[in-house]
């Protein structure tokens, strides 16, 4: 197995998760440039967190047209394997490679703090290391990490088990107590309709490792791996 991560300029989470895959997974991993127009073959991409051009017009909006999205596009429709974190969530959505938008967060605050996420699919390439309902923490930190959608794309995505993460508290409640940013039906990640393509807001490298406070994070990695191997 191989992997990417597109570092995109204001990427600031890019070294975490090429360290996560490369020295907790065993995966060996490059970065991409922006610029490059070629994958190498790789199976998975990641677009990681951060802040990409600034977040100037729309987070994300600019880093869709960056060169090497082309490619990145291309891997997706041919069925391999792509996980967008936190910012890198918001480059899938305006790629159009997954369905809805994130506003802002109902504070208009700047959020950055563990939260509970409730496993709503564990039969995804990303998710088949934990259990269905099985609660996780994870931590966010975001400014626009409200999702929104249509009716009948939430109907869709409800439908066809494509929300894979809710947000909830400590034992798996859904409430909107426990809802951080104000994303509708307490969404927190979501896949497309192949399944290949995974979009989270939370950071799943941050909670990797036992000396960051949990090693969470790492079973949706060992999916990937486990999957993909």
């Amino acid at each position: 197995m191989k992997a990417a991560v597109i570092v995109f300029p204001g990427s600031n989470c890019d070294t975490d998760c090429w360290h996560v895959i490369r020295d907790v997974m065993n995966v060996n991993v490059d970065f991409v440039w922006h610029k490059e127009t070629d994958l190498k073959g790789v199976d998975l991409v990641v677009l990681p967190g951060g802040f990409s051009y600034g977040d100037y017009l729309r987070c994300g909006a600019i880093a869709r047209f960056s060169p090497i999205m082309k490619e990145v596009i291309k891997h997706a429709d041919a069925g391999r394997y792509v996980i967008g974190i936190c910012n890198g969530f918001q480059v899938l959505l305006e790629a159009g490679l997954l369905p809805g938008a994130l506003l802002r967060n109902r504070t208009l605050r700047f959020m950055c703090k563990p939260v509970y996420l409730r496993v709503e699919n564990s039969t995804t390439i990303f998710t088949n290391h934990l259990k269905q309902n099985q609660v996780i923490e994870v931590p966010i930190a975001h400014g626009e990490g409200n999702y929104f959608c249509d009716e009948r794309t939430l109907e869709t995505l409800e439908g066809n088990k494509k929300i894979i993460f809710r947000y909830c508290s400590e034992n798996g409640t859904i409430s909107d107590e426990f809802n951080p940013n104000g994303s509708l039906s307490h969404i927190a990640g979501i896949i497309n309709q192949k399944g290949n393509v995974l979009g989270m807001m939370p950071h799943p490298e941050r909670m990797s490792e036992s000396i960051l406070g949990g090693t969470d994070g790492k079973k949706i990695w060992e999916s990937i791996v486990s999957y993909v191997k």
